[in-house]
């Protein structure tokens, strides 16, 4: 006769490999935090960054979900203030690209410096790795504001051993092809243009979340 504890044990063993099993299967989760840029401006949503990264990712093998936690207008303030509720704890990895509203309304740089740094640090806190992606001042700003500003995204990089992409737009060419009539916004292609760019940087965020257990 067959004892009903030694069912139990089974039974718990079982479940105990289906729950492996499951997790296993499960999709790993990057959020994108960020403003316009990762929403998706005037764009249809299959065409805003985090769905094309997506399936950039997929195509190359990676079972993946990419969250858009994105708000138009956003500035480095907003995503520190929303950073709990939209990067949930089930979170894996985390993209962070903010900072462009900020040079654009001229906020000092030392705020800005400040609210990227407390991003990335409770993220640290977290034990969830993140790929910080650069923003550049415009160059009418003048030549002080824009040499701090750009400095503040790979100082903190460096600070917390993060993944740095110095430039979030980078390789968009200024034509009606890849950027909207505002100049400033890209568009379908200017996104994928910008996927194929980050993809690299993303793949190695990808490989930090599988080794801390993502």
């Amino acid at each position: 006769m067959i004892r009903f504890d030694t069912v139990l044990r089974a039974l718990a063993i079982v479940a105990m490999l289906t729950g492996v099993a499951r997790a296993e299967g499960d999709a790993m989760k990057i959020v994108a935090l960020g403003d316009s840029l990762t929403a998706g401006y005037q764009l249809p949503p299959q065409a805003a960054f985090p769905v094309q990264l997506e399936a950039a990712l997929k195509a190359r093998g990676h079972h993946v979900e990419v969250v858009n936690a994105g708000v138009s207008g956003d500035t480095t303030s907003g995503g520190l203030a929303r950073l709990d509720w939209s990067v949930g704890e089930d979170a894996d990895a985390v993209i962070v690209e903010l900072g462009a509203n900020d040079a654009l309304r001229g906020l000092p740089v030392s705020s800005v410096r400040k609210n990227i740094d407390a991003i990335v640090s409770r993220l640290y806190a977290r034990g969830v790795p993140v790929l910080l992606a650069g923003m550049r001042a415009p160059r009418n700003m003048g030549e002080d504001y824009s040499t701090d500003f750009d400095a503040v995204f790979p100082d903190v990089a460096e600070k917390y051993g993060a993944l740095l992409y110095p430039y979030f737009l980078e390789g968009i060419p200024m034509s009606k092809e890849t950027v909207l009539p505002d100049g400033m916004h890209p568009t379908q292609k200017g996104v994928a243009l910008i996927v194929q760019g980050i993809l690299p940087k993303v793949e190695a965020l990808i490989e930090r979340a599988r080794a801390t257990g993502g």
